[in-house]
């Protein structure tokens, strides 16, 4: 088995990512000091732990402050951003668990409620040892490449634990009011285009000095950080397709290359041309 690497790193923090080529999981290790992530999501389901330091972070329009011996568990769509509160910044490890192969392994395992990207979890952060422990073996046999066996062992196992930690999510969830959903939707469908708040008082009948203080009540950011995100999850598929960031940029409704770049680093640490590498070299390796 072999991964694809991208490291990125500075004075201030270090990145070291990789990609295993018949899963598709992601395994990222960093140091941080200071500032780490903008606001951002994923259409991946995050499991993690703090090495190192105090991490504290917004998730669920809560701050929670994760330090070592807490597991991290964040759904696909969750908001978060990251920074380190104390000198000496924090290091961590994360695993990103593709949906597609999270459905599969859970409908294998017959997990119910962890397939799909209605899956939720009771906490953002746990203090449970066996699961973060689960997650390190996990993490290890990915990132240090031990084999097959090992991270086919140590992924079920993963799985089977975090089978305890979701929620219950047979009530349904309070619908957003139709107005905010008519915008939501709108962004959606006109992700690319160069939509601006006089589109979306006309899809909405509310009026604009209204219209985003309702919208970041009702989905935890502005109707434009939303677009952002959107964008960039966008760009990310697009990447990891092969797609040169020139293309994506225009394809996902960014001014160009270098808007995209910017956007891209701040929310994920990496330039668009690395994560591209990465998974490029990850499909070269990928068996037949």
């Amino acid at each position: 088995m072999t991964n694809a690497t991208v490291t990125e790193g500075r004075n201030d923090h270090w990145l070291v990512a990789r990609r295993d080529a018949q899963t598709g999981i992601e395994s990222l290790r960093a140091h941080f000091s200071g500032h780490a992530y903008d606001p951002h999501d994923h259409d991946d389901m995050l499991i993690g732990y703090t090495e190192q330091g105090v991490q504290r972070f917004q998730c669920h329009r809560s701050l929670h402050t994760s330090v070592p011996g807490r597991a991290i568990l964040i759904e696909p769509g969750a908001l978060h951003d990251g920074h380190a509160p104390e000198p000496g910044g924090f290091t961590y490890a994360m695993l990103y668990l593709p949906q597609p192969w999270v459905e599969c392994a859970a409908r294998r395992l017959n997990i119910a409620g962890l397939g799909g990207v209605a899956a939720a979890f009771g906490q953002t952060l746990v203090d449970d040892p066996r699961l973060t422990e689960s997650i390190r073996r996990a993490f290890l046999a990915l990132y240090g490449e031990e084999g097959r066996l090992a991270r086919d062992e140590a992924l079920d196992c993963l799985l089977e634990r975090l089978g305890g930690h979701l929620l219950d999510t047979t009530a349904a969830a309070r619908p957003a009011s139709p107005a905010l959903a008519r915008v939501r939707d709108l962004l959606h469908e006109h992700m690319s285009a160069n939509i601006g708040l006089d589109e979306l008082v006309d899809s909405s009948g509310i009026d604009r000095f209204r219209l985003t203080r309702l919208f970041q009540r009702e989905f935890g950011t502005s109707p434009h950080a939303y677009l952002v995100r959107l964008r960039l999850r966008a760009a990310r598929r697009l990447l990891a397709a092969g797609h040169t960031p020139a293309r994506v940029a225009a394809e996902v409704g960014f001014a160009d290359q270098s808007h995209l770049g910017r956007w891209f680093r701040r929310a994920y640490r990496m330039t668009p041309a690395a994560y591209r590498r990465m998974c490029a070299r990850m499909d070269a390796h990928t068996p037949d």
